[in-house]
Parts: structure tokens; sequence; C-alpha cells
């Protein structure tokens, strides 16, 4: 898969890869931690040097980038086999008391990534920091990171052409069966007229693709706002299905002109809060006036079969809020060593992403199929699972040819540990 050395001495590139990863899911933040390994050589042999792992990182071009995300995408079609076998089967999304069977939900999302050094690609950020801001793609239904892009700190954030490449690497993850239903959501990065006119010329008739936005507020869209009835309005829904009298919600589409300079059958979702003490200062004329801070949300959506209720501004609005549950992989992902890029080339750094994504989806799949009914660890975020499971104080000896791993009766999660070993091993056992 990767360039590889002749004679002895000379490292294998891809375990190389492997072997960075597996470090960075036990806790390294840099490449001299892949030594870490080495207090483990019962379990992983002996590992790479510092020096083999930054000549490997180095000699991941482009191309053999795109063969590295084929790899990753057939160990994923695997590991989501085995999840659709698992009693409860795949983790399909539910939204506010509604299943969303058979659709697989991708979150675009950008963040920052500070640098506390000089480094290739690093630059002023529009937090006022430095540093870099990549942007990623995750699935919700399983928590996994399927496409990264490294980015200058001053990429834009609504930049189209970099919303559609990771879109397409995302994609491309995706076992090919589970590309029939795709759901997109985007912040208000996303509400770009190219972008939204792609997602809709993505729909085929052996696929569909639905998408929510956030939706930038403007004069016309606050004159929609002032015009609509008192009964247009409605309570919202919290994720649990339930209404709540905290927010109401309301369709927008009918009363706003810019609606018919985007693509047709585009639908607009207002909603409204009571402004917390930090949005004082932020709150527009038409917001102090009315007392109510507004959001808008753009979809495609008019109905998903199936789904009932889908097509109600509620549901659609809470549909759309969910997709806040990004930030938690944006989190996971910085304590899976995206926190600081460890070099100043920008080669070494952008394999060094993408080291950490797989850590990412290693942590993923171990929770998915080894803990997905152990309440205390199935969301476990990366430092629980290092501390409980990862990081066991276990004792592992060899005598006669075999191996024995010896785990205190007093851990709390040794029982936890042993079920998720026999999983892994056997990921058909229940």
């Amino acid at each position: 898969m990767l360039p590889r050395g002749r004679g002895p001495g000379w490292w294998d590139r891809g375990t190389v890869l492997v072997c960075l990863a597996t470090a960075i899911v036990l806790g390294a933040t840099s490449m001299s931690d892949i030594g870490l390994l080495a207090h483990q050589a019962l379990v992983f042999a002996d590992p790479p040097s510092e020096a083999t792992v930054r000549r490997a990182l180095a000699g991941l071009d482009e191309a053999a980038l795109r063969r590295i995300a084929k790899a990753r995408a057939k160990a994923r079609a695997r590991v989501w086999d085995l999840l659709s076998r698992r009693p409860q089967g795949f983790p399909w999304l539910t939204v506010a008391g509604k299943l969303l069977s058979g659709w697989v939900v991708i979150d675009l999302d950008a963040t920052l990534i500070t640098a506390h050094s000089d480094k290739q690609g690093a630059a002023a950020t529009f937090k006022r920091g430095f540093g870099f801001h990549p942007l990623g793609g995750w699935c919700a239904n399983t928590g996994e990171s399927l496409a990264m892009l490294l980015r200058c700190g001053n990429a834009g954030s609504n930049t189209v052409t970099d919303h559609i490449r990771v879109l397409a690497e995302a994609i491309a993850q995706l076992p090919v069966k589970y590309r029939r239903k795709i759901l997109v959501r985007v912040d208000g990065a996303g509400a770009t007229h190219d972008l939204l006119q792609h997602l809709e010329q993505m729909n085929r008739l052996w696929r569909t693709v639905k998408f929510t936005v956030g939706w930038t507020i403007t004069d016309a869209d606050e004159t929609a706002i002032a015009a609509l009835p008192v009964t247009a309005w409605t309570d919202g829904l919290q994720q649990d299905g339930t209404a709540t009298d905290q927010a109401q919600v309301a369709e927008l589409t009918g009363l706003n002109q810019r609606v018919g300079n985007w693509i047709s059958g585009l639908r607009l979702i207002v909603r409204r809060t009571k402004p917390a003490a930090r949005h004082a200062k932020k709150l527009t004329d038409l917001e102090k006036r009315t007392g109510w801070r507004y959001a808008i949300v753009a979809t495609n959506i008019h109905r998903i079969h199936g789904v009932p209720g889908s097509h109600h501004p509620q549901w659609l609005d809470a549909l759309h809020r969910s997709h806040a549950g990004v930030e938690d992989q944006v989190r996971t992902g910085k304590a899976m060593g995206l926190r600081n890029l460890p070099s100043k080339s920008w080669t070494v750094n952008q394999a060094w992403v993408l080291a950490a994504n797989i850590a990412a989806d290693l942590t993923a799949w171990t929770r998915l199929l080894g803990l997905h009914d152990q309440p205390d660890l199935a969301h476990a975020e990366p430092d629980t699972l290092r501390y409980r499971l990862l990081h066991l104080p276990a004792k592992l000896t060899t005598h006669a040819r075999r191996r024995t791993l010896s785990i205190p009766n007093t851990w709390p999660w040794a029982e936890a540990f042993q079920l998720c070993w026999q999983r892994l091993n056997l990921p058909l056992t229940t």
C-alpha cells in the first residue's frame, strides 16, 4: 500500500502508520511517543523508531493517500457488516423520537487547531488565533471520522470547493449499499448557492440526498419573520420527541423573497428562543423589539418516506439541531491527536491528521462492536476509555508457548474488558 524500503531493518510503511494510530489511541501526542509501545512489546511487538515514523509520514503523497483511503473503506465495509449483524442492528439515527432507518447522516464541520510555533501552512485564524483550520466529515450514526482536509489557518469558512471535496471523500468511505440514502448537515458555512446546487444534483434514481444547512439572517429574512402571524408559531421539539415551550418554530418559506434566488424546492424553517444575557450585544433591532432571538435552517426535505411527521417544521428544526453533536466528534478528534500538529512540515502534519482519524475510528469501532451494551462505556470519551480499559492494570506473561493475562479482581471494569476482548476476537458473539 505504501512505499517500502529493502534490506534488513526496513519497515513496511503501512505497518508504521498502524503503529502510530495505535499509539495515538493510547494517548500519544507526538511522534516520539511511539516509544510507549515498547513498554507493551508482548502485545504490539517492537515499535518503529521516531525517525522511521517521520520518514513514513513524509512519504505519504497524494497517490499513497488515495490507496490508504481505499484500504480504510474496505475495513469500514467489514465493520459495518458486523454492525448490521448485532442483535440491535446497525445504529440508525433517532431524531425527536423518530427512527431514520436506512439513512446515513454525514455532518460537515470545521475546527481550529492552534500552532504554538511557526509551521508550514499555519496562519492567523478568524478567531485571532494562529494555526490551522481543517474541515472534516463525520458519520453521525457511528461517530467515525470519514474524511478530513487540512487547511491553512486563514482558510475560508464557506469555501465551496473544500466542502465538496470533503463530502466526496466522506461518501467514498461508505460501503456501497449504504450510499442510497444520505443526509448531509452543515452549519451556516454551508449556505452557499454552489454547495446547495451540488447537493441537489447528487440525487439520482438510485440515490437520495437530503440536506439541512444553517442560514445567515439578512434584512429580507427579518422582514419575512416580522410578517409571520402569531398563529404560525408552534412549540418546538426536544430530542426525545416531547414539546417544549422554551422554543417556537414556524415555516418561513412562502414569505421570504430570498428563496426564489436559490434552488427550487428550498424550505426555510425559523426558530425563536428567549435570548440569554451573553446574546444581548448581538441582538438585531427586530430581536430587541420582539424579545426573541431567531435562527433559520434551510432544507430540501419535504417528506422522508417511512418517517411520519418528517414534513413538520418542528421535526426538521430538531433534525438540524442534532447536528450539534458533531462538536462532540470534534472534541474527540482533538483528544485523539488533533489538538496539536507535531511537525513543521505540511506533509507530515497532513499524514498525522490521517493517523489521528484512523485512531478515532479504532476507538469508535471498539465501542460499537465490543461495548455497545455497556452503559458507562458505550459512549465513553477517549480519556475515559484509556483509563478504564486501554491502560488496564494487568500483567501479561508467557509460559509454555501460552500467554496469560492476569487482571486484578478489584478492577471495576475487568468484566467489561473481557467481554470486549471476546467480542472483538469473535465479532458475532453476543
